[in-house]
């Protein structure tokens, strides 16, 4: 997530950690590099102004200069502007006061927004309710149809009707069908918007008129920057919005969005998006978002994502066995099964401290999808005995593995190596025994 960016902020103050005391000069050299750095990531100029004058402000006023371990001061100054500038606090999604939830999904064409809805759908069902998806766009060709596939996707309901209509009309009758069928939870998708003119400002008020939206969420797409934040603050003006999505968070975006959109709107930034499954919508949590960018790590969302992909009963019985000793393959091709649910390796490192270093030795941490694929073929051609006991592999097995899996026996060799040097990875975890070691191991 915001790769770039984020390896700037951090080379900066790395930079800035070795020269012991500093000065007005070295603090003005260090901003100014955060300053170049937030505007090649297409923040709002405004915004980063404001950014490193509060930034600098707070660093003479609170006579950093002077301390001991200015450097780490600094960082924790830049690291509370940025979350006030992101919003401080999360903003969950509203409650209605009565009847069904009603998201309607606003934003430019292409910029992700039916897939939000998808998104929207799949995780209400998880929350328990029956969401109901709702295509009001007749200019995009196959939008209702590719509405309909998200919805079998994810086993949903989806209301779409045939012949063109406004979309205050559609809406209409898609509410009275989700009265018949008993939704409790109502995602409506809108028309793509290229330019907001007053036509389509016009049909997407009366849209919002006749839905009355328990949330009216604008969609920001990452990929186009501040031309898509101008939009949002324009949607907002006309629309009164109730908070922002923005969307392909990913690590090849500048991600000038994400940081500029709260200051410019005055909305909070609801979610985000990261990849390309369904189940890539995160909450934003902006002190959680402030702490990735600056290598600082997020384990707690870390620790949510594998809450939801192994629950927390099989969590603990894992555990167990890893301090036991008892952790075998087929524990170990449980575990990369469920880590394949938390999205990309490289999404799953941003979220530990200091992982940044671990990501250069790693190469192409979003490869792991290949590797995944050919330690399920060697693992599932072994033997039961041979996964519970690996240490029974020899020579002539090996070759027997690499024939069924359509791999080598090198390969087969590799998978085994690793996984010996996880299994005593993960008991240094379990036991908190052997730091030292235990990265080591997470290097190799």
């Amino acid at each position: 997530m915001l790769d770039a960016l984020s390896d700037r902020l951090q080379g900066t103050f790395r930079r800035l950690g070795t020269k012991g005391r500093i000065g007005e000069k070295e603090l003005d050299e260090a901003l100014r590099e955060v300053r170049i750095a937030l505007l090649e990531a297409d923040v709002n100029f405004k915004v980063v102004r404001d950014f490193i004058a509060r930034v600098r402000e707070r660093a003479l006023g609170q006579k950093v200069l002077n301390s001991i371990t200015p450097a780490q001061q600094v960082i924790a100054i830049v690291n509370e502007t940025l979350v006030e500038t992101l919003g401080r606090e999360s903003a969950a999604l509203l409650k209605p006061q009565a009847g069904p939830m009603k998201v309607m999904v606003v934003g430019s064409k292409g910029g992700g927004k039916t897939t939000l809805a998808g998104r929207l759908a799949l995780k209400f069902k998880n929350d328990g309710l029956k969401p109901l998806l709702v295509s009001t766009d007749f200019e995009r060709v196959a939008a209702s149809e590719q509405l309909q596939v998200l919805a079998a996707s994810i086993d949903v309901p989806c209301y779409v009707e045939e012949k063109p209509a406004p979309a205050s009309a559609v809406a209409k009758r898609a509410l009275a069908h989700a009265a018949r069928i008993g939704a409790t939870a109502i995602v409506i998708d809108s028309v793509g918007i290229v330019a907001l003119d007053d036509e389509v400002a016009d049909e997407l008020a009366s849209l919002a008129d006749e839905v009355d939206p328990t949330e009216l969420l604008i969609v920001v797409d990452a990929l186009t920057g501040q031309e898509a934040v101008t939009l949002a603050k324009e949607l907002h003006e006309v629309l009164e919005g109730t908070g922002i999505v923005v969307t392909k968070v990913d690590s090849d975006t500048r991600g000038g969005a994400v940081l500029s959109v709260r200051e410019v709107t005055g909305l909070a930034v609801k979610f985000i998006t990261t990849g390309e499954r369904l189940e890539a919508l995160e909450e934003f949590h902006p002190d959680r978002f402030a702490g990735r960018l600056l290598g600082m790590g997020d384990v707690v969302s870390l620790v949510e994502k594998a809450k939801q992909a192994m629950g927390e009963r099989d969590a603990k019985d894992v555990a167990k066995r890893m301090r036991t000793g008892q952790f075998d393959l087929e524990d170990f091709l449980t575990q990369m099964q469920q880590m394949k649910k938390m999205g990309p390796l490289s999404g799953i490192l941003e979220m530990l401290p200091g992982a940044a270093q671990l990501k250069g030795q790693l190469g192409n941490p979003d490869q792991t999808d290949a590797y995944f694929r050919q330690s399920e073929a060697i693992i599932y051609s072994m033997t039961v005995q041979e996964r519970r006991h690996p240490e029974i592999i020899n020579g002539s097995r090996r070759r027997r593995i690499a024939r069924g899996s359509g791999t080598t026996p090198a390969d087969v060799n590799r998978l085994l190596n690793q996984f010996a040097d996880a299994r005593k990875l993960m008991k240094a975890m379990t036991t908190g025994k052997g730091a030292g070691g235990l990265m080591r191991m997470l290097g190799r």
